[in-house]
This record gives C-alpha cells, structure tokens and sequence, in this order.
C-alpha cells in the first residue's frame, strides 16, 4: 500500500471560499478543531470573481427593504421553488452576517453619512447590494482569511479531496493528495463541511475558472447524499464574448445596476419587449422613465421612476440576448452591446474599476468611449447536495454542505448578490451544524484500510492502462452539454445528450495519463471528470424530466411554466448501485404567515 500521511481534526471543512472560510470561523468559534483543505492557493478562492454586491436588506439607502421584502423578492426570482425556510433566513440574517464582515474589518463602499452604500440589481426591488466598486467578493475573501488566520484555522492549501470515508452510515474521514507531487493524505474526522462551488467546467463556455469541477457534488453524491434542482443552470447574460482567449470572463450585473444599457446590432433597447407580464409593472415602460432611474441613482437622489428593463432576472436578460442573436440581430462575436460611455468617464472608473481594467487590457476597449461586446456564459448552479436549511446536514450524518454545491436556496433562478450572503449565512449555519454534530460524536469514528486501499487505487489506475486522453474527454463532455442541454432544451436533444453520456461513461473510467504525479494536470482532470460525469448526468437526466419552462430551465418545447404539479416538486437523484436514480419529491410547505406576503404584492398590483 502506498504511503501517506495522516491529520485528525473534528471537523474538515473542503473549500476555501466564501462559504468554506466562514464556516471553518465558525467551527472554530464553538471551539473545535478544523482543517481547511483547498484545491488552490488560499485566497485565490471562486468568490474573488463576485463584483457586484452583497445582498441584504439593511435599507441604508431605500428605508422601506426589510427581510420580508428581500424574501419575497428571493422566491419570485427562484420561481417559487425554493426552500421557503432557507430563503427566509438568507433574507432575516444576511444583514448581520454583512455587518459582522464590517466588525472584521471589510471595507465598504458609503453613504454620504457614512452607512455602508448599496446599489440596485436584477430582481431585486430596493437598492439593496453592498459593495466594494466591483471588487465586492474579493474584499469579503480578505476579510474571512484574515479573521480565519487570526484564529489560527489549520489550512491545507492545494489538496484534492478525491473520496469521502464513512463509518457505517456516518462520516470518518476524507482521503486525497497534495497537487504539486501526487502524495496521499488521509484526515480523521467527526463531520466535513463541503464548500465547493460549481460545475462551470462542464460547459465549454464559462465565467468559472478550472476549479469548478463538481467535486463537492460528486463526493457528496458518491457518499450516500442526493442532489436536488440539478437541472437549473444559470447562463449569466454578460460575459465577455472576444477576443476568444477570454470568451465567458463575467461582466457584472453592476453595469446594469449603474445604468449600463443593452443594444442589438440596429441599436435598438430591445429588452422593453422582453420583460415577463408577471414583473412588468416593476420596470419602466420607456426611455424616458429608465433615465430618470439612472439619473436619480447617479446623483443619489430618491425617485418614484421605476428600474431599467436591463434590471431584469438573469434568466429573462439572457433568454432575450439569445434571442436577439437567433433572429439576427446579435452583435458581430455573438452577443450584443453594453454602453455605460454615456456617463461621466470619471464615475464609471470609479464605481467599476475592475471592469475597466479588464476590457482595457484583455479587450483593448475602453468602457468609458465605446460598449461593451457582451453574451451569455454559464455562471452558476442553482441544484446542489439536498440540506437541511436550519443545520445544512445532508441525508448522511456528519456531512454538511454550504455555497454554490448546495441546494434549495434559490429554486430556479438566483437573484445577483444573493449568492454572496449565502456564503455567509448558510456557511456558518454549516460550521455551527457541523460542530454540533461533532460534539454529539463519542470517540473517534473508525476507518477501514480497505476504503483507503481502495481511494489510492482508483487514483493510481489512469497510469497503470491505456486510454483515453482525460482532455478530449472532458472537450467531448463540454459539446454535448452544450449542444444538448445549453440555454434552451427539447426532449429529443437531451434523449441523444442523456445517451451520449452513458457512452462517455465508458472513457471517463478509461482515461489514461503517462509521466509522474508531480505536476501533472492531466492526472488531476482524470479524477476531475468522474465528478464531472456525475453532475452532467443529473443536469440532462433532471431536465429531461421537467416537462416545462422554469427560472433557468428554458423548453422549447414546453415553453409555458406549469403552476400545478411541476411547481410543487424538487428534482432529485441519488446513486443506486452503479446507477443514477430519480425522483420527484414534494417542496417544504410555506407556512400561512410568509404565504400572506405573496398576497399583499398581488392585491398591491390589483
């Protein structure tokens, strides 16, 4: 047996995000032991990517936000698929949890009386996101690794978790090894917080860097835990769409949040004529009406002008760009245009210095002259690992999950700036759940040496045959997925895209590498793709099963939502044996008092 090393904590937290770190704060704050285990560098987390905001509804700039409004706001963009109770408090605790990052030293954008400011942003109705210029996930990453090194958080930076041990049915470890020379280790463990992020990387074009490869989804699926709303995959609208090199780079909603506007080809404002019946009243009706808005926001003034058709839900803004494209009248890389250069060159370099930057030197566009080339790019999965919404505990016991590999927070669709305050909210729910759970564990759990024997084996196969070459694998996976089940879907096209899969089963358990562990990427995407594999399975296979259209999930061929059975139901698959099994199960029911807030906003539009 190959040699390896050995950690025991009483909590392993895996991934070193938003989430992650603040649940690694919190364990140790109950005063237990935790080891932070990261793919990457620490600091060099997904969150850094998040511009925009933070949402939550302190109502520094707009005195009528409060949670109610923020929750109401929270279920309509996720089509009322949510998880009512983690939707209610994401909205209640998100404005602690945004002051908590102020005590511990994040530095915000203010008010002129010295509050932290906030911006507007799709589908949410009041200014509601706080934020730092567009630089607002990178200042919460500063803030959360300072304050989990102050506490000294034992941290193992560029480590794979490539398997998840248990004890019977409960938790007792995770096995891996460190990226930069291939050696093993084991950690002992009562409870492992999985913070993971996405699954970008399963789609050719993507905001997400090489990170997003499923892992929490495949290690959690592979341990006993079912994934739910697997088929809600949000296409952001604006990512960059040239040069080649950075096609998918994200261009923050902040733009729109700030008055940016989209165009077509013909220079029309086409998303007028996009915007759904059911949210119509919440935008303005003409130009005229959306620069008040943009005026108003400029020079911090109150007004009565309703926000921008740009403002719209992630979901509808990219639906109409693809649209636009597909009728001809898309910009000439395949997207459209977004101006801000109307503005005063000085305020849009102040409020979004990373977006003029990025355009400046990897486009050669300056933001402030001219628009930006912008098209849809897959950003974010609102499916995830099923959990508890008070404690964040899967089915299996001991094992947690928080962040973008969650699900349930954000039904169909998630709102900008919501995903940063569930980081925070749900990733000390997670840390507080995990360390619960540890101290209710006598003992340690124990490990059987063929689990372990078993995890080095399965890494030490793709050098010991010949086969595939692990990355016309994953290009291969990347054009189903993106011919199959992209934006928009019919039956016939995720039948061919499901059976594709099952036939590239085959090579993602045959792929092959040569060379030694050191510094050998190949070897790394090898394990990579059969997390991959798991969540481009559950994506096709719960998309084929949702006969409608829903938040992200686009039919062409069911184009209508179907408020009865389909709106009462989660998604969800589980591992039987060698095989993905699915099911339907019935949503949380939300309870009379928060159902009464729906009614108020309906008789309010009556």
């Amino acid at each position: 047996m190959a040699n390896y090393e050995t950690h025991e904590h009483d909590v392993i937290v895996v991934g070193a995000g938003g989430a992650g770190l603040r649940a690694a704060i919190e364990v140790s704050a109950q005063g237990l032991s935790v080891g932070l285990v990261c793919k990457s560098l620490l600091g060099k987390a997904h969150t850094v990517m998040a511009e925009g905001g933070i949402a939550a509804a302190l109502a520094n700039v707009d005195p009528q936000d409060g949670w109610q409004t923020h929750f109401r706001d929270t279920m309509r963009g996720g089509k009322m698929l949510n998880n009512w109770r983690m939707a209610q408090l994401h909205a209640q605790e998100a404005p602690d949890r945004v002051r908590e990052l102020e005590r511990w030293g994040a530095v915000f954008d203010r008010t002129k009386d010295g509050r932290i400011l906030q911006r507007a942003f799709g589908g949410h109705k009041w200014k509601r996101l706080c934020h730092v210029g567009d630089r607002t996930g990178l200042e919460m990453i500063r803030t959360l690794q300072d304050q989990g090194v102050h506490q000294g958080i034992t941290v193992y930076m560029e480590c794979t978790i490539s398997k998840l041990l248990k004890d019977g049915d409960k938790i007792s470890g995770a096995f891996g090894y460190f990226r930069e020379d291939g050696r093993y280790v084991l950690f002992k463990t009562k409870a492992v917080v999985l913070a993971t992020g996405g699954v970008g990387k399963i789609y050719s074009v993507t905001s997400n860097s090489w990170e997003y490869t499923s892992d929490g989804q495949g290690l959690a699926y592979e341990a006993g835990a079912d994934l739910i709303d697997m088929e809600f995959v949000q296409f952001h609208p604006t990512g960059m769409v040239w040069p080649p090199g950075v096609r998918g780079l994200l261009v923050t909603e902040g733009v729109r949040g700030e008055g940016g506007i989209l165009r077509n080809s013909k220079g029309e404002r086409f998303m007028f004529k996009y915007l759904p019946e059911a949210t119509k009243n919440d935008y303005a009706a003409t130009e005229e009406e959306a620069k008040e808005w943009v005026e108003a926001t400029i020079h911090g003034k109150k007004s009565e002008a309703r926000r921008p058709p740009e403002l719209s839900t992630r979901d509808n803004v990219a639906r109409a760009i693809y649209i636009e494209n597909k009728e001809g009248r898309g910009s000439p890389h395949g997207g459209v245009f977004l101006d801000i250069s109307y503005q005063d060159s000085e305020r849009v370099k102040k409020k979004l210095p990373s977006m003029y930057h990025q355009f400046k030197e990897l486009a050669d566009v300056d933001i402030t002259e001219g628009p930006m080339e912008v098209g849809p790019t897959c950003h974010y999965i609102m499916g995830g690992i099923r959990v508890e919404a008070d404690s964040a505990q899967t089915r299996v016991p001991g094992l947690f999950a928080a962040g973008e590999c969650a699900g349930g927070m954000h039904g169909s669709n998630r709102l900008g700036g919501n995903s940063l305050s569930d980081l925070v909210v749900f990733g000390r729910r997670a840390g507080l759940g995990a360390s619960t759970y540890a101290k209710s564990v006598s003992g340690q759990p124990s490990i059987n040496d063929s689990d372990i024997n078993l995890a080095i084996e399965e890494l030490e196969a793709p050098f010991n045959r010949e086969g595939k070459n692990p990355y016309d694998v994953a290009k291969h996976m990347n054009s189903i997925m993106d011919a199959y089940v992209g934006i928009f879907r019919e039956q016939k096209d995720m039948e061919t895209g499901v059976a594709k899969l099952e036939e590239l089963k085959k090579d993602v358990a045959n792929v092959a590498v040569k060379g030694g562990k050191a510094y050998n990427p190949g070897w790394h995407l090898c394990r990579d793709l059969k997390n991959m594999m798991v969540a481009a399975e559950a994506i096709a296979r719960s998309a084929l099963s949702r006969p409608e259209s829903r938040g992200a999930h686009s039919r062409l061929d069911f184009p209508d939502t179907d408020n009865g059975k389909w709106s009462t139901v989660n998604t969800s698959v589980y591992k039987d044996g060698d095989e993905m099994k699915l099911e339907h199960t019935p949503l949380p029911v939300m309870p009379d008092e928060l159902k009464e807030l729906f009614e108020e906003k309906e008789k309010a539009h009556a």
